[in-house]
């Protein structure tokens, strides 16, 4: 495939729009992304029917959240990128508060303090994936590229923030992949390699503080990704079932609703952060090809949004959610590999929850605002 057949491919096409395509754009709906994403959450809603075959009720909820996470899109979709950027400082103020207030008075469950209960159960570090690549956009919009040293600092602060209250709740997993996200917004406004060198270098002690305050369950799961055997009832159990799994469906899986090690509930979290290897025992290697080919999919086409997105703000920030799925995908599909600790990452529009597909789609509509309202951006 050459160049311009995988532009053409991301691009949609030029064709003129009529009929299904006029009423898309109407509504400031890309097509190509949308019809992406219902190809992703359809396939993720096949398995999630498997995964949760005892138990009907989970499936229908998220049924019903995709549903508010497909209207969550359609409204962001209709603010143009100007009013985002506008509001951009506010969101982020309000979403740190709203972490402040978890560790004060949030809910807990499964050991952690994530939640909180205003009449909607939520996450506020799922809005804080939205906000901090957005406040790093803002911060960098009016600023010269790449951004000077005392930008950097404070593009630092702003991303280290809500890194450290999210790490306190405790969610490790989360709170690096929200720093990821603004970094990424760093590295697309043209970070010299020698500077992303020395950030690297500076990475390994990081890491070693970092270990230091890791909680005793946190270091546990890296050790056992060293080796798994040494505990197979205990810390390693999940990842050798979730191997098990994988392993066992072949080529083309042993079909759906027939998977042993979830259907026999050997496999742990069948339905949230493991349900990548449910997929990969019944639909096999060609149903994880068939997902990640539309993964893949979606991240171009947000890419090639990015770049034809017409001020900084916009196009730092489709960049970076673009870039941030494809890290969610990576980690999640890494994970219940083994290839990385278990860290709690779902995969994204596939597992079970709720904050996390309506924050995602919110995300997408993002997108899908940048692209449809570039004509009316000054060139």
């Amino acid at each position: 495939m050459s160049f311009s057949d995988t532009q053409r491919l991301f691009s949609g096409g030029n064709a003129p729009l009529s009929g299904v395509g006029s009423i898309l754009q109407r509504l400031y709906l890309d097509g190509p992304l949308l019809g992406g994403l219902l190809m992703v959450c359809a396939l993720g809603l096949v398995v999630l029917y498997s995964a949760v075959a005892q138990n009907m009720d989970l499936w229908i909820q998220q049924c019903m959240r995709l549903v508010v996470a497909l209207v969550a899109m359609l409204i962001v979709a209709q603010l143009p990128p100007d009013l985002l950027r506008r509001w951009t400082p506010w969101g982020y103020l309000g979403g740190l508060i709203l972490l402040i207030m978890v560790l004060a008075a949030g809910e807990v469950g499964q050991g952690a303090q994530r939640w909180l209960d205003i009449g909607i159960r939520f996450q506020p570090s799922e809005i804080m994936k939205l906000a901090v690549p957005m406040m790093a956009a803002w911060y960098l919009h009016d600023r010269q590229l790449p951004p000077k040293f005392m930008d950097l600092v404070v593009i630092g602060v702003l991303i280290i923030v809500p890194t450290v209250l999210i790490a306190r709740q405790p969610d490790l997993g989360t709170s690096l992949l929200i720093a990821m996200s603004g970094v990424l917004v760093i590295v697309l406004a043209g970070l010299p390699i020698r500077v992303m060198v020395l950030l690297a270098l500076a990475s390994i002690p990081g890491a070693y503080v970092l270990w230091q305050f890791m909680q005793d369950y946190q270091k546990q799961r890296v050790l056992t990704l060293l080796n798994p055997d040494s505990d197979p009832l205990g810390a390693g159990y999940n990842i050798i079932q979730s191997k098990i799994a994988i392993g066992s469906g072949g080529l083309f899986g042993k079909g759906w609703t027939n998977g042993s090690q979830a259907q026999l509930e050997f496999l742990p979290e069948r339905d949230t952060d493991f349900i990548f290897a449910v997929m990969g025992e019944e639909l096999g290697l060609l149903g994880v090809l068939s997902l990640l080919a539309l993964y893949l999919f979606v991240v171009g086409r947000g890419l090639y949004i990015a770049i034809q997105a017409r001020d900084t703000f916009s196009r730092l920030l489709a960049g970076s959610i673009s870039l941030t799925f494809f890290v969610y995908v990576f980690v999640n599909t890494a994970m219940v590999t083994g290839l990385v600790p278990v860290v709690g990452v779902p995969l994204p529009l596939v597992s079970f929850g709720g904050t996390s597909m309506v924050t995602l789609l919110a995300g997408f509509g993002i997108l899908m605002s940048i692209h449809r309202h570039r004509k009316l951006l000054p060139h």
